[in-house]
């Protein structure tokens, strides 16, 4: 009669054997039911063209779906997806319009943006190479030179400088004498320098003890 052990030894054994779903006449091949991807999750071989388990043919049905294309309707330089006619898929080119919706788009954007086309291309005769005003001309027109900006700015100078064509700065200008404004330099009527200068020179005679009528004693005549 069996033991107390050996009777739970069996039933493990016999719980063992219950999960495992392989026996002597049944053994796991490649004619098992599971060696066969027939859609249950255990075959990962192939039958009647399923690959996988279930969950392989599923992922690989949904991307047949996703793909647009198949041995009737495949993809080449004749496909309605390789042309830019309008979608996003296109980027060939067909009645001049270049890549996909959004490159049309853009481009259209930019030729907008473009002052310049070919039959208006920029040249040294186009009137945006002149400077006659605007802002975009860099050329010369009448004596004016630059855009507008640089024109003001020429004529803000030019209204700051003092001399001109008919009234430039030399040795007998107005500027270039001493006659006791801030600008002249030179000497007139025994006044040496600027304003500043005469000024600073009569306050250090006046300083000074000696003078035209009171002179330091010369040495030589004592």
């Amino acid at each position: 009669m069996a033991t107390q052990l050996e009777l739970i030894a069996e039933k493990e054994r016999q719980m063992h054997l219950a999960r495992n779903s392989y026996a002597s006449d049944s053994s796991y091949a490649t004619t098992h039911p599971n060696a066969l991807s027939d859609g249950d999750e255990k075959g990962k071989g192939e039958n009647d063209g399923k690959i996988g388990s279930s969950e392989d043919i599923q992922a690989r049905l949904n991307n047949l779906v996703k793909n647009s294309y198949s041995t009737k309707n495949e993809y080449g330089n004749t496909n309605i997806n390789a042309l830019s006619d309008g979608d996003e898929k296109g980027k060939g080119e067909l009645n001049n319009s270049i890549g996909s919706k959004t490159d049309i788009n853009t481009r259209q954007e930019l030729l907008s943006k473009n002052l310049y086309n070919s039959r208006k291309g920029y040249s040294s005769i186009h009137q945006n190479a002149l400077s006659d005003g605007d802002e975009r001309g860099k050329g010369e027109n009448n004596n004016k030179i630059g855009s507008a900006t640089d024109i003001n700015m020429r004529t803000e100078l030019l209204a700051k400088n003092a001399y001109s064509n008919g009234k430039g700065y030399s040795s007998g200008h107005p500027n270039a004498l001493s006659d006791g404004d801030e600008k002249g330099k030179g000497e007139n009527d025994k006044k040496i320098g600027s304003l500043t200068d005469i000024n600073t020179r009569t306050e250090s005679v006046s300083r000074n003890y000696y003078g035209e009528n009171r002179r330091y004693p010369d040495i030589t005549q004592i």
